[in-house]
């Protein structure tokens, strides 16, 4: 057990006082509000607020961290500061524990009120796979791809917080040999395993925000699952990019964790040939060491590592605002799908069973080329803390119910 804290910590269950990562829960009866994990509990900050242990701006008292996180970078560092301080000296421990609340007792919530949802496409193994599947005589990468950070625009109203039930998506497909499409339940359901990160502080409409500002502007990360109709998707995407096959549900995970908390994660990104636009250099190794985990029906299908993106974080950023789009408080920004170079490193169902061709056989002997009704989806993900401790985003899941007539 970690003695930095005198809140009981397990050391590898990564809510240690090195993460702090902010959350929306409730209680039988009681409205929503603020809370950060530390070990096997959620710290209430609406009753830390209200007892003057942490400063009382009516952040905390809320069903979202959308107040507190466009206050800014000066009042999250502060407010970290003080949570350190409230959890690591003895002499605050008769004051503070009763404001823990296990968290079996709690029910979690999304996070924070999403603006707008933006999904990036920024792992080369991910995009070179998708290449040969579909252009099979072509280059495996666009001609753009290594140019810049390929997206598309998603839907902030169906970003759902993590356990929603995910319902079978209906509408238009045609499979192979079929001469016209046909309507009807999505039968390549596909789950994308990622990692997002939440604007914080907005922008002034035509004021890029140059990659050096992302730590000013990005509140924390989050997991996300990007669910996607894969059938729906290849039809209606010609020539524009996703729309129904992506839009009906994309989940995230119940905590963020702070920009700060991931300070000792950060790594050399891949090399980056041809040397980006000036507007895409970041001085910085922005490369985050994390370790991602992804189970279906409880059994480990992949284990993707997010050092292999390709673009960065502050890369995505810079990128989404350069010409002049207005960055907004709750702004959700999705890595694409974190992939590896080999099979057990592939982050979604396409890849996994190539298209349906090679299907993925899990640990008790079923095999799946695309997801079921009844299948749960969680994806997990750890990162290096200092000193040899670990930091855990939680988890992200979903399970799949069917079409609704």
């Amino acid at each position: 057990m970690t003695t930095d804290s005198w809140v009981e910590v397990n050391e590898d269950g990564g809510f240690g006082i090195e993460n702090l990562p902010y959350g929306v829960f409730s209680r039988p009866g009681e409205l929503p509000r603020i809370g950060a994990a530390i070990g096997e509990y959620v710290l209430d900050l609406a009753e830390l607020s209200a007892a003057g242990l942490v400063e009382d701006r009516r952040y905390f008292a809320s069903g979202s961290l959308n107040a507190f996180m466009v206050a800014g970078r000066a009042a999250w560092d502060a407010n970290r500061a003080r949570l350190v301080e409230l959890l690591t000296d003895e002499s605050y421990r008769a004051h503070v524990r009763p404001h823990l609340i296990p968290v079996a007792e709690v029910e979690l919530l999304r996070p924070f009120e999403v603006a707008d949802y933006v999904d990036f496409f920024s792992s080369e193994h991910h995009a070179a796979n998708a290449g040969r599947m579909f252009r099979p005589q072509s280059d495996p990468l666009t001609p753009n791809w290594k140019h810049l950070p390929v997206a598309y625009h998603g839907r902030s109203g169906t970003v759902y917080r993590s356990g929603s039930p995910i319902i079978r998506p209906m509408g238009q497909r045609r499979t192979p040999g079929d001469p016209q499409p046909s309507y009807g339940p999505s039968l390549r359901l596909d789950f994308e395993a990622e990692v997002g990160f939440v604007a914080g502080v907005p922008s002034v409409a035509g004021h890029r925000v140059p990659a050096e500002a992302f730590r000013d502007h990005v509140f924390g990360f989050v997991l996300v699952n990007d669910w996607s109709a894969r059938d729906l998707q290849a039809w209606e995407s010609q020539p524009l990019g996703p729309f129904l096959g992506k839009s009906f549900a994309t989940s995230i995970s119940p905590w963020v964790v702070p920009v700060a908390a991931l300070e000792a994660a950060r790594v050399s990104p891949p090399v980056q040939d041809p040397v980006p636009l000036p507007y895409l250099r970041c001085e910085e190794p922005w490369g985050l060491d994390l370790h991602l985990e992804i189970l279906i029906n409880g059994q480990v299908a992949a284990h993707p590592r997010f050092a292999s993106m390709y673009w960065t974080p502050p890369q995505q950023l810079a990128h989404a605002t350069v010409n002049g789009a207005a960055l907004r408080t709750g702004d959700l920004f999705a890595s694409g799908t974190v992939s590896g170079p080999d099979r057990e490193q592939r982050g979604c169902m396409l890849e996994l069973s190539w298209n349906g061709q090679e299907p993925l056989e899990l640990d008790d002997g079923t095999k799946r080329t695309f997801l079921e009704d009844g299948d749960t989806v969680t994806i997990r993900a750890q990162a290096p803390g200092s000193a040899g401790s670990r930091i855990t985003f939680g988890e992200v899941t979903g399970t799949i119910h069917p079409a609704l007539p």
